[in-house]
């Protein structure tokens, strides 16, 4: 019999001893679902979430706009005697802008300021002979009659004449002046632009699920590209009465004081609006991992080993997020290193100790210019 007819069989023998030389070599435990062995833990830093003060801001664009704004218009069809204003001017309550001739008003507001004069005459008189009762009642009832119809008269022209001096009916900056004398002007004719800018309004939307949030009131903060580093203080006016059913936003109105007229009718702003310090948990944001619509931490088990936990994330600022449920006070969660993690891993802190994940002050939340209100952020690599 050769030798190579058994060779085959010493070959399955040599195998089947190596399976079982590494069965021998393996880990016993069988526990952890898939926990790797102490010496292949992942490197990781952690931090300990515990219940801080927390104060979020809401961040929209705004456009602003005049306290009180108007074209002022004529009223009749004249030609203009006079302009009373340049392009710019501050002007107060009542002052003339425009002065349009009026010479046919002024003669008839003489012929009846005379005839009133005359009526006034005959009424007392009349009332004289109705005294000695030498003329009927209904005569003085006649003449008192004309008496107020002549007054009446007086009083149409001289509102006729009042037309003819076009006034600013509220103090502020007038714009560019649009006509000259001796134009013809015609009711409707825009003669220049009138805002009250002493105080400007911001109407800014807000998501509706912010409603319950907001109130009059509440400090703002204003910033604008035309003013690089300047931010303008305000307030909350009013909140609108309805929701827009296309955006499901609520607008917002923001009152900015203006005494130097920085702010311009039409200059778009943005808008910070300042919500009251609460207590939060608060986790650093890369700690958060986003997997489709599954938001979840890696939470540390007693036994430095990990598992997923489901968080449903609230307002982002400067790089920290609120968790509004799934976490707990003292919970410790991996912050750097989620990555690589399955849950069941051991982990190795190569971090400092855990220390309460610190939540930002409000100028570090400015600063950072991260405080709108948004979705999750996507998932760590």
């Amino acid at each position: 019999m050769s030798i190579h007819r058994f060779r085959p069989l010493a070959v399955l023998v040599l195998a089947l001893a190596s399976v079982l030389a590494l069965a021998a070599c393996g880990d016993g435990s069988g526990q952890g679902g898939g926990r790797a062995p102490a010496g292949n833990a992942a490197t990781v830093t952690t931090a300990t979430v515990q219940v801080q003060p927390w104060s979020d801001t809401i961040q929209a664009l705004g456009t602003v706009k005049a306290r009180e704004s108007i074209m002022v218009t004529a009223k009749v069809s004249e030609t203009v005697e006079r302009v009373h204003f340049e392009s710019g001017d501050v002007v107060a309550a009542g002052d003339v802008l425009v002065t349009l001739s009026g010479n046919q008003q002024h003669a008839a507001l003489a012929a009846a300021e005379a005839a009133a004069a005359e009526a006034d005459r005959l009424h007392e008189r009349q009332s004289q002979l109705a005294a000695q009762q030498l003329i009927s009642s209904s005569s003085l009832d006649t003449q008192r009659a004309v008496r107020d119809s002549a007054r009446a008269r007086v009083q149409e022209i001289r509102a006729n004449l009042g037309d003819r001096s076009i006034r600013a009916p509220f103090p502020g900056v007038l714009g560019l002046r649009l006509v000259s004398p001796g134009s013809l002007v015609q009711p409707g004719t825009e003669i220049a632009s009138l805002d009250d800018v002493s105080r400007v309004y911001v109407d800014f939307p807000v998501p509706e699920a912010q409603l319950a949030n907001l109130a009059p009131g509440q400090r703002l903060i204003g910033r604008s590209v035309a003013y690089p580093g300047r931010e303008f203080e305000g307030t909350v006016a009013t909140v609108d009465s309805r929701i827009d059913p296309n955006t499901r936003a609520v607008t917002v109105r923001g009152d900015f004081p203006n005494a130097d007229g920085a702010l311009r009718p039409g200059l778009l702003m943005q808008v910070v609006l300042e919500r009251p310090a609460r207590e939060a948990l608060v986790v650093p944001e890369i700690a958060i991992v986003q997997v489709g619509r599954d938001t979840f931490v890696y939470r540390v088990r007693e036994d430095d080993t990990v598992e997923q936990a489901p968080i449903e994330v609230g307002a982002r600022v400067a790089g920290r997020a609120e968790v509004v449920s799934g976490l707990s006070g003292g919970d410790r969660i991996v912050v750097d290193g989620t990555g690589k993690l399955r849950t069941g891993m051991a982990i190795e802190d190569t971090g400092p100790p855990a220390q309460p994940t610190p939540a930002p002050d409000a100028a570090q939340a400015d600063q950072a210019d991260q405080g709108r209100i948004e979705t999750p952020a996507p998932a760590n690599d």
